[in-house]
């Protein structure tokens, strides 16, 4: 009878050391988040539209300036909903102002692709375009 209690200890405490290894490894995993974009070079970058809408720049300094181009000013949340060496795709909320979802691909440390939509003031907006590093800010 005392045997078969000190079993369910051992279980339970196993369990519960097992389910808190694994609740605090994807924490560790996402305090690292967004690696390719801190790796980009920081300064100046053109965001050249592919629909033949002006130029922006951008000032980089974190890389995370590129997830949010058309809410720079807003203050949102973000949620990761990818994560790699040479892509992410991040969802984001601003609230009174909108949403959006942006995928950028890394060709290089000063080269990126980015598509984007999402709402902003209540309006849709859609675009695809290239940002390079022009310079320093």
């Amino acid at each position: 009878m005392w045997c078969s209690r000190i079993k369910r200890r051992i279980k339970a405490g196993l369990l519960a050391a097992a389910t808190g290894f694994m609740c605090t490894v994807p924490l560790a995993a996402q305090a690292d988040g967004l690696e390719m974009l801190h790796n980009l070079s920081k300064g100046e970058w053109t965001i050249n539209y592919r629909d033949g809408s002006s130029s922006t720049q951008i000032c980089v300094r974190t890389g995370e300036e590129l997830i949010q181009v058309q809410h720079r000013t807003s203050e949102c949340s973000r949620f990761v909903v990818e994560d790699g060496a040479a892509k992410v795709t991040v969802q984001y909320t601003c609230p009174g102002d909108g949403y959006g979802r942006t995928n950028i691909r890394r060709e290089t440390r000063s080269l990126v692709q980015i598509e984007s939509q999402g709402i902003v003031s209540g309006l849709p907006f859609q675009f695809v375009a290239e940002a390079r590093r022009t310079g320093s800010c």
